[in-house]
């Protein structure tokens, strides 16, 4: 898909198709995240995909009760690593560049999803510490982003 197109078509999907996201695509999407640009090139952030359907339910608890995020074939959680960042740039990499990084990797990640023929949506409203337990992430990560992936019902 041309880059116009993919800006175009890209939107907010809160009704997917139960139809499984194929293993090739899940890895470009998280390569295309990679490529994200990153502060020093730390990669400050931390990108978990779920698969579970258990533990897809409980994120979209854990998301204010937002249904559509349980029935995603997938659910790619990008956590910031600010210890990761201030490491090299102190209290500014910490509060800022981690968070940038992260958000900007969920970006990439969106727009090839909408490359492959897939949809997403941006999900910022949820609880920080359910997120956290649920995928049992250190306390050095912080959730910024929830982003359920699938074929547009």
């Amino acid at each position: 898909m041309e880059f116009d197109e993919v800006i175009k078509f890209r939107h907010s999907t809160r009704a997917f198709k139960n139809k499984e996201i194929e293993p090739e695509k899940l890895k470009a999407i998280l390569e295309t995240a990679q490529t994200a640009p990153s502060a020093g090139n730390l990669r400050a952030y931390k990108i978990n995909l779920v698969l579970n359907p258990e533990i897809r339910k409980k994120l979209a608890e854990a998301a204010l009760n937002q249904g559509f995020v349980s029935q995603a074939p997938a659910v790619l959680v990008f956590s910031a690593a600010p210890q990761k960042s201030a490491a090299k740039y102190g209290k500014r990499g910490a509060e800022l560049y981690s968070i940038q990084e992260a958000t900007i990797a969920a970006a990439f990640a969106w727009l090839k999803i909408v490359d492959l023929g897939l949809s997403a949506c941006w999900v910022g409203a949820f609880d920080e510490r359910a997120v956290r337990e649920i995928l049992e992430l250190p306390v050095n990560l912080r959730p910024i982003v929830i982003l359920p992936i699938g074929y547009k019902l």
